[in-house]
């Protein structure tokens, strides 16, 4: 895929919506031409902003799309899902280990060969339940366990290749898979009461710090978890 040379060119995996979705057009703005891959509806596409239909549990629709580029600078990994209540179940708590964990590592390792000719970075969006227990979600917290300790194993790997790997953790944000949350009075207290900042962060808030740890200023940093939570982990 040609890509024009003013532009870096970027691939957000979960971009279709909540916190990829946010990062994929802060990534536009950031002079990225970006795809965002991702399942159900797909939002309707805008200058320098594609959407692609994947499932990202598919190892050979994976490599398909980044055979597509010629030119990889970043790749951010957003795609996550939850089964609150049912990860108990053996088939949902191996579905969610492979979309959030085993998806992540099939996106980077699919994106390897572009980004070591780049130089580029990678960021996977881990989460606080990457440092916390969740008694109803074990297979998401199992996953973002594993999503920080691939980001660091992956810094290592990489090294070689000029890539860096960090990840952001987000504490409790406004998005889809967080409306049962925000909308039931007891959980919705108890998360602003532990969150020093008092309040629920939005998906916009996420872009900045991506786009240090994916830009040049973040040029010695890989290996790292960037909490933005509030001071929810601080607590």
């Amino acid at each position: 895929m040609a890509q024009n040379s003013e532009l870096k060119a970027a691939v957000v995996m979960g971009g279709t919506s909540g916190i990829g979705l946010a990062l994929a057009k802060g990534l536009v703005s950031a002079n990225y031409t970006v795809t965002a891959a991702g399942l159900g509806p797909l939002p309707k596409g805008e200058e320098n902003l594609r959407f692609v239909e994947l499932d990202i549990r598919d190892d050979q629709a994976v490599k398909t799309l980044f055979d597509q580029f010629n030119l990889l600078d970043a790749l951010v990994n957003a795609a996550g899902i939850i089964r609150r209540h049912e990860e108990h179940k053996a088939e949902v708590f191996q579905e969610v280990i492979d979309v959030n964990l085993n998806g992540t590592m099939r996106a980077c390792t699919a994106a390897r060969p572009l980004l070591a000719k780049s130089g580029g970075a990678i960021l996977n969006i881990a989460s606080m339940l990457s440092y916390f227990g969740g008694g109803v979600v074990p297979g998401y917290s199992a996953s973002k366990g594993g999503v920080m300790q691939l980001t660091k194993s992956l810094a290592i790997a990489y090294a070689d290749d000029n890539i860096r790997v960090n990840a952001l953790a987000p504490g409790w944000i406004k998005t889809p898979l967080t409306n049962d949350l925000q909308n039931d009075p007891e959980r919705h207290a108890a998360i602003i009461g532990r969150t020093p900042m008092k309040r629920w962060g939005a998906p916009d808030e996420l872009i900045e710090p991506a786009l240090f740890l994916l830009g040049s200023g973040a040029g010695f940093i890989t290996g790292t978890i960037l909490n933005v939570d509030g001071g929810y982990a601080a607590v």
